[in-house]
């Protein structure tokens, strides 16, 4: 199955639309709209197929990204690497998503982030990834993929707490493999962000490689 939808049918248990639980995000998110009238400026939904058997988690919309365009990913530097990448495996009909309406389908791959709304200095604080954590846990129950591309730390130990694993257990490190017993592989990838990027943190061979192993874990 592939598909383009960006809000979908998402049950409200996912993907709550008028969700207002964190009061510093929404505050946040109000003074965003405030200077960008015409942005998202809400929880962002997942992107891609519902069954998907590869679930990518990262970290939060991004200002002018996924809060702005209302797709994960989407609008600002750290997609750019994201979407050439998916395109690269087949996971994307298109090397580059510009929003909503463009067409663009993924296939086999859906895309989620820890926290939906976008936070101030794109840091939320753990007590708000942990609020936030009822929709992945509910996402992972409703529409569960074989395999976890957790892109980043704070993405790593979400997908780790609505897994109901430990951290500890199971470090994060760039293209590591995690095989829980009863649950998702996860594999961990450093997140595709400018600064990682263009530091040379992660290269694009880097975040390939990440990616083959987490598609050598489908069956």
């Amino acid at each position: 199955m592939s598909t383009g939808a960006d809000s979908g049918d998402w049950p409200l248990s996912v993907y709550a639309p008028d969700c207002r639980h964190c009061p510093r995000l929404t505050a946040h998110l109000e003074a965003v709209r405030a200077r960008y009238p015409g942005y998202h400026c809400g929880p962002v939904p997942p992107f891609g197929d519902p069954q998907a058997r590869l679930l990518l988690v990262g970290l939060a919309p991004g200002e002018h990204g996924a809060n702005a365009t209302g797709r994960p990913f989407t609008g600002d530097y750290a997609g750019i690497l994201l979407y050439e990448t998916l395109h690269h495996f087949g996971l994307s009909s298109a090397p580059v998503s510009h929003g909503p309406g463009d067409g663009l389908e993924l296939h086999d791959c859906r895309i989620s982030n820890s926290v939906k709304c976008l936070p101030p200095q794109n840091k939320p604080t753990s007590a708000e990834v942990a609020t936030c954590s009822e929709y992945l846990i509910a996402e992972l129950e409703a529409f569960p993929p074989q395999v976890i591309l957790a892109l980043g730390r704070v993405g790593h130990d979400a997908a780790l707490s609505a897994l109901g694993l430990v951290r500890s257990r199971w470090p994060f490190a760039h293209a590591a493999v995690h095989r829980p017993e009863g649950v998702p592989a996860l594999v961990d990838s450093y997140h595709c962000s400018r600064y990682n990027t263009q530091t040379g943190r992660l290269t694009p061979e880097m975040f390939r490689e990440a990616f083959r192993q987490a598609l050598a874990l489908i069956d």
